[in-house]
């Protein structure tokens, strides 16, 4: 995405500009090479870094579209940074570049001057690339496959100093949800919004979530667990619904049997008063973030991309009211046939098996199948 924030009589300029830096781009070697060195620092900072989740979450689409497309690596693997080069980088814009597959949004203006001026700087410009062909574009389905993802790791020395983090395992369990697409979305992000969650050292306070099932069931009842937190991830094909929760590694069985029960127990009733809280608290979120002028023109934008038209915000508050009790109920029960995809990092010792985690989330209660050891 390009955006540019501007007075509105420096449209013409702006327009004109951003046209430059779509369809004209300089790719000089030097930039290249800065890039690429920004590229190894970045990858060297992902696995350094205290917070895991941008890891986690590629671990668990990995997991969960094993082999195939938002399954496939989301940051750039090392052997492959040396071979990015204009040549690289102009095939992707000839392929991706196309009329077809771009929007213009624009915010605080009248939509014929954006016309005009669409006509005027991007109409019949041929970009620096050539003709943009298109044929090599990748439209596969992504296909939810379900799995395990782990990666042995000492994670004692990840934040040094006078306060440091304690050494932690983390998890990360999820269920294939549906895409931004079906009916079933709003369902899913109320489902995610009543089961919050966050750090166990989050100071509370209005619109922090302290109500949701995530804090009230997991981290106010078990003062060893961190963090346990409900991330909803939609695509056009398909969707993630995923925990992530992390503990001292002598208690990741524990750990794991919670939230097993957690995903179980969505597809028991929903109490009224949780359920509009959630619904509320959506509802609150969605019109905090369109107060900003460069999200309503990123929302604009992305909407008419992905679904041809722009649902305005009353339309999908109303589509919030509606949603009842039975429709958590059953697009839960939906979510619990699809085989679970785990991700896993740190000391993995006490983690159950990847068929135990499927057995406790195929059960009535959600626990893990007993193990007995003979000698300990």
């Amino acid at each position: 995405m390009y955006a540019v924030s501007a007075e509105v009589k420096g449209l013409d300029t702006v327009v004109s500009l951003l046209s430059d830096a779509v369809l004209q781009p300089r790719l000089l070697d030097e930039e290249i090479e800065m890039t690429r060195m920004a590229v190894r620092f970045e990858l060297e900072d992902l696995n350094m870094r205290p917070d895991p989740e941008p890891l986690l979450t590629e671990m668990i689409h990995a997991a969960a579209y094993r082999g195939n497309t938002v399954g496939l690596p989301r940051f750039c693997p090392v052997n492959n940074i040396d071979k990015i080069d204009k040549g690289v980088l102009h095939s992707y814009l000839q392929n991706y570049y196309s009329p077809e597959r771009m929007v213009l949004a624009g915010v605080g203006i009248e939509h014929e001057q954006l016309v005009d001026c669409a006509r005027k700087y991007l109409l019949n410009v041929k970009p620096v690339w050539g003709t943009s062909s298109g044929a090599n574009v990748d439209c596969s389905v992504a296909q939810y496959t379900g799995g395990i993802v782990k990666i042995e790791k000492d994670m004692s020395d990840v934040s040094l100093g006078p306060t440091p983090i304690p050494e932690l395992t983390h998890i990360m369990i999820g269920l294939e949800s549906c895409s931004f697409l079906e009916e079933d979305f709003i369902p899913f992000a109320v489902l995610n919004m009543m089961m919050g969650g966050g750090g166990s050292f989050s100071a509370g306070g209005p619109g922090k979530g302290m109500f949701t099932r995530l804090y009230l069931n997991v981290l106010n009842r078990h003062h060893w667990m961190y963090n346990a937190t409900s991330y909803h991830h939609s695509y056009e094909d398909s969707g993630l619904l995923c925990i992530h929760a992390s503990a001292d590694p002598r208690q990741v069985r524990e750990m794991v049997e919670i939230i097993t029960r957690e995903f179980i127990q969505m597809a028991g009733n929903a109490g009224e008063m949780e359920l509009e809280r959630a619904k509320t608290q959506l509802k609150s979120m969605l019109m905090m973030n369109l107060e900003s002028r460069p999200v309503i023109f990123e929302d604009v934008g992305r909407q008419v991309l992905s679904t041809g038209r722009r649902k305005l915000p009353h339309e999908l508050c109303d589509l919030i009211s509606n949603v009842t009790a039975s429709d958590i109920r059953r697009v839960t029960t939906k979510m619990l046939r699809s085989k679970p995809a785990v991700a896993a990092l740190g000391d993995l010792t006490e983690l159950p098996s990847y068929e135990h985690i499927q057995s406790a989330l195929s059960s009535k209660d959600g626990r893990l199948p007993r193990m007995y050891r003979l000698f300990r």
